[in-house]
């Protein structure tokens, strides 16, 4: 029994081994094949699918040869590890391997491999960098929103008057699409010459009402748009965390004379502070892909004044066609991001200990 159990660990990783050799090898030589420096083997990656199904297939096979009962269990999670690898980790390397390249969609020569020519050039591109600028202000802007939405929850967590009402009422914007708000707001009533908006501003003194003509109220206006739509989730969050506090804990410390903001400082915030760093990053990951607005109300204008890293990586594809230089935008944006999520991570850790 014992020399049958080891006889099939040798097997399993005998398989595991070979199978994922094999594929390795021949990825490589595709990969070469690619920049002229071997004969092709295949004359697209199509194959490639069918190869990595044939190495899942036998790798599962091989899991439950080494491991028998507990291979069974590792069956149950390893479907989604597999189609993680399959859905992230090979289109990350395929943009890494589009990014070293000069593609030009409107050009007749194909893709070349250039190098790091396009990081240098990245790193020269005053837009990409004014882009990440605009998204500093814009990531900046969530401490406001915050404060918004922790007001609304905590007005909606009171007894007052139509409560459900107004529950409803501030989640439908969250209900609609940024291109609807985008047409329905920034294409409609804030236009400078018969949006209703615009007439209101022109009755209350604001002669030229208009809303996307100077750098400083384009962008303020595109972040009051998003904060329109976005507020009501961070809202909804805090007010779930807010009816989820413990009520003794509020009702002893007014027994002890505290005040309600003394309540929300010392009792409210910190045992809120979980929902709240929640609520932020989730607001945050949002904010990092902000484009749909900008893209259909200004297309980063004026200039280049509202820009973001998504709707200028999206102009590159759309109006130059230069796939090679958007996707190292893409994938340096990538890099930026984890590398400030990261950060944010453990500012977010440290201030909860504080708390805590």
């Amino acid at each position: 029994m014992i020399s049958e159990n080891n006889n099939n660990r040798s097997l399993g990783k005998t398989i595991i081994s070979l199978s994922t050799l094999f594929f390795l090898l021949l990825f490589a030589i595709q990969v070469l094949s690619e920049g002229g420096i071997t004969p092709k083997i295949f004359e697209n990656w199509r194959p490639f699918v069918y190869l990595y199904l044939v190495w899942c297939v036998l790798l599962s096979y091989s899991i439950v040869l080494i491991n028998r009962d507990k291979g069974l269990r590792i069956l149950f999670i390893l479907p989604a590890f597999l189609f993680t690898i399959a859905m992230v980790i090979f289109p990350l390397c395929f943009g890494v391997y589009i990014a070293l390249h000069d593609w030009n969609l409107s050009s007749f020569d194909g893709k070349k491999f250039n190098g790091i020519d396009n990081v240098i050039a990245l790193f020269q591109d005053p837009f990409y960098w004014n882009a990440i600028t605009n998204m500093i202000i814009y990531v900046a802007a969530i401490l406001i929103e915050y404060a918004i939405a922790f007001g609304l929850a905590l007005l909606l967590n009171v007894q007052i008057l139509a409560r459900k009402f107004f529950r409803v009422a501030f989640l439908m914007p969250l209900m609609l699409s940024p291109v609807a708000v985008s047409w329905m707001i920034g294409k409609s009533m804030l236009e400078n010459r018969f949006g209703p908006i615009a007439r209101l501003s022109r009755e209350l003194g604001w002669e030229n009402p208009a809303f996307f003509s100077s750098a400083a109220i384009a962008r303020t206006t595109i972040m009051i748009m998003d904060a329109w739509m976005f507020i009501p989730l961070m809202m909804i969050m805090l007010l779930a965390g807010l009816q989820a506090l413990p009520k003794d804990v509020s009702e002893a410390s007014k027994v002890d004379g505290a005040t309600p903001f003394q309540q929300f400082l010392h009792i409210i915030f910190p045992l809120m502070l979980p929902v709240s760093i929640t609520a932020l990053l989730i607001r945050v990951i949002f904010k990092l892909k902000l484009a749909d607005i900008v893209i259909n109300v200004t297309s980063g204008g004026p200039g280049v004044a509202t820009d973001t890293v998504t709707s200028l990586i999206f102009r590159e594809y759309r109006d130059r066609s230069n796939v090679g230089y958007g996707t190292m935008m893409a994938v340096m944006y990538l890099i930026l991001i984890i590398f400030f999520m990261t950060n944010l991570l453990k500012a977010f850790h440290k201030l909860q200990e504080k708390y805590t």
